[in-house]
């Protein structure tokens, strides 16, 4: 469920980021093209369209931000996993013993 929400609003993000991309601040964006008349054969301007989108947009990416933080795995379920694969690491890893090194120089002293 955690990851699933995660890459709707991974995608919600790249289609906001297209919305708004595609808008020019000055209102001349992909509406400037239509501009003669409010509706085109019965469908609202592009501007409004590209407003609403943006604003729903939006809204569902907040929501989906609070629905991730709430499903979000707990921290002891991920340690439990974590503390698993340190037990597997260490029994499959033999122990060696410490390697010691010598106090006094190799070459005598000189």
């Amino acid at each position: 469920m955690y990851f699933a929400l995660v890459i709707i609003a991974i995608l919600v993000c790249a289609l906001l980021a297209l919305f708004i991309l595609i808008q020019n601040p000055k209102g001349g964006g992909l509406s400037s093209g239509f501009s003669g008349s409010n509706t085109i054969m019965g469908v609202q301007r592009t501007g409004d369209f590209l407003e609403k989108g943006t604003w729903f947009l939006a809204a569902s990416l907040m929501v989906l931000a609070i629905l991730v933080n709430m499903v979000i795995p707990k921290s002891g379920v991920v340690n439990e996993k974590a503390n698993d694969l340190q037990n597997k690491i260490e029994k499959t890893a033999p122990m060696k013993a410490p390697v010691s090194l010598p106090s006094a120089p190799l070459n005598g002293g000189k």
